[in-house]
């Protein structure tokens, strides 16, 4: 579904059974914003890849991506209020699936 600024909504179901909503213009942004809420490691060669799961509000869609995250220092024309380290991501896409009634 589709809201009047353009971006689309997306839920991440975690093991818990919580639901985490992300939003973004394509599945890969809201995959991205997940990804960065990941335990992150000290590189990107280091870094886990782990499933995410994005089911798009609406539709019978699930997206599938490879996510991972890892920190790194932030860039020397940083501005005062961001933090030496920060957290990266990247994703792959691996497929959708579609859910049943």
């Amino acid at each position: 579904m589709v809201r009047e600024d353009g971006k689309r909504n997306f839920a991440l179901r975690e093991d818990s059974g919580e639901e985490s909503v992300f939003s973004g213009n394509t599945p890969r942004q809201a995959a991205l914003k997940a990804a960065r809420r990941l335990d992150p490691a000290p590189s990107e060669d280091d870094a886990d890849r782990t499933e995410i799961r994005l089911r798009e509000k609406g539709t019978d869609k699930v997206h599938i991506y490879d996510g991972w995250a890892w920190n790194e220092t932030a860039p020397d024309d940083k501005p005062d209020w961001m933090p030496e380290e920060i957290t990266e991501a990247n994703v792959s896409k691996k497929g959708i699936d579609h859910l049943e009634d």
